[in-house]
């Protein structure tokens, strides 16, 4: 008895705390602060630099686009970094250190190659097309006026999407790693509070694969948190109900991208601007290609 006493109490100690719980709760305000921010602060930032009238703001001024922009930049680490607090799991301080310089410079290179973005679709450039073809570049001179137009766009679609991503993603794979409870407390229904923002939060992730071109950082974390499970479940855990809620998340915008791929997967304009192995088509261009033109608000000649 001594024996199967002391067997219990030595493998209770090597459960982890957060995997002890009774009680798993869904984290309303976390994933709630975490959906508005990104809807109102990213996502509408998008949709006001696509939509709203250069017209309204100096073009050699910041606009509304680019204040939302800002706002987020600010704001992003701070949600990180709740997000770390309410986190089981933590990180070295260091590495957490490193992690919000890279998201604060990553976002800082998107908001300068988007600001230069919205000023240039006033004058007639073309999304759909690289910058190199651009009927607009062609017109500029020096002709080395375009390697330098090249060399900002690479900051951010290459170093940016990356610096700011990673570290994202990298948080809530880390937050989704401590999300997980013994089977006896598993929960089958998630709460009312957990479906009503599992439609915004999987449209939110749909729109920082397409948009931000992180397919291949998002199937990582998708085959990470996968692997997870099945460690987890050996040992005789299953997701708690905030690992739950992100399964469905992640697995909702992975159906929404399987959609949006197969509805433009002919489209010969779209396949000219995404040449690559991995097709995934930008929400912005597709909208300034068949939806919507912008006309140029001044006058190249």
């Amino acid at each position: 008895m001594q024996m199967s006493s002391r067997k219990n109490q030595s493998s209770a100690l090597q459960t982890p705390a957060f995997m002890r719980s009774s009680s798993p709760r869904f984290h309303l305000d976390l994933w709630l602060r975490f959906t508005v921010h990104s809807w109102v602060l990213d996502v509408a930032r998008t949709v006001v630099m696509l939509v709203l009238s250069g017209d309204i703001c100096p073009l050699n001024r910041p606009g509304l686009a680019d204040y939302l922009h800002l706002l987020y930049n600010v704001t992003l680490p701070f949600v990180l970094l709740r997000m770390l607090e309410r986190s089981p799991r933590t990180l070295p301080p260091v590495v957490v250190r490193l992690g919000i310089v890279a998201v604060a410079m990553g976002t800082s290179f998107h908001l300068v190659a988007d600001s230069v973005t919205r000023r240039l679709l006033l004058v007639g450039y073309q999304l759909p097309l690289s910058v190199r073809e651009n009927p607009v570049m062609t017109e500029l001179g020096p002709s080395s006026l375009v390697d330098a137009f090249e060399l900002l766009f690479h900051y951010d679609d290459a170093l940016g999407h990356v610096m700011w991503s990673v570290p994202l993603f990298l948080v809530l794979l880390l937050f989704f790693s401590g999300s997980f409870c013994h089977r006896t407390h598993e929960q089958k229904l998630l709460p009312p509070a957990a479906w009503m923002l599992l439609a915004p939060n999987a449209a939110y992730y749909w729109y920082l694969i397409t948009e931000g071109q992180t397919f291949i950082i998002f199937i990582f974390t998708c085959f990470a948190m996968t692997a997870t499970v099945m460690h987890q479940r050996r040992r005789g855990f299953v997701p708690d109900v905030n690992g739950v809620f992100m399964l469905s998340s992640f697995s909702g915008a992975l159906l929404l991208l399987v959609v949006w791929v197969t509805c433009l997967w002919d489209d010969p304009a779209l396949r000219k601007r995404h040449p690559g192995l991995i097709y995934v088509p930008q929400p912005r261009v597709v909208f300034t290609l068949h939806l919507h033109q912008v006309k140029p608000a001044l006058n190249p000649n």
